[in-house]
């Protein structure tokens, strides 16, 4: 489940990017999985939803957005959620690479 406490708050303008979204009023499948979808369905499905998502205008903030908010299902910013993952553990192994001292 999505983490609200991390979610920047009820700022306008925060928020605004949604409105030119290119996913907007499509319908919400595309871009989350069914429970009981696997291999070559899930992965079709996820190609169609990036597809949507690589001529986005907002395709960035979507991602920021994402990361920010620790969105743990669908595709969001053109990343499914294995991609996401994988970008937040680089970033964390990076920081914890620059806390240590040079040897």
């Amino acid at each position: 489940m999505t983490d609200v406490s991390l979610l920047p708050g009820a700022f306008h303008h925060r928020w605004d990017w949604q409105l030119s979204a290119a996913c907007r009023g499509a319908d919400s499948s595309l871009f989350f999985h069914p429970p009981d979808e696997r291999g070559d369905a899930r992965t079709e499905r996820e190609e169609r939803a990036k597809r949507v998502c690589f001529r986005c205008p907002v395709r960035q903030a979507c991602l920021r957005h994402s990361l920010e908010a620790r969105e743990q299902f669908g595709v969001w910013g053109g990343l499914g959620e294995e991609e996401r993952r994988a970008l937040i553990a680089a970033a964390r192994r990076e920081r914890g690479s620059a806390c240590r001292p040079a040897a």
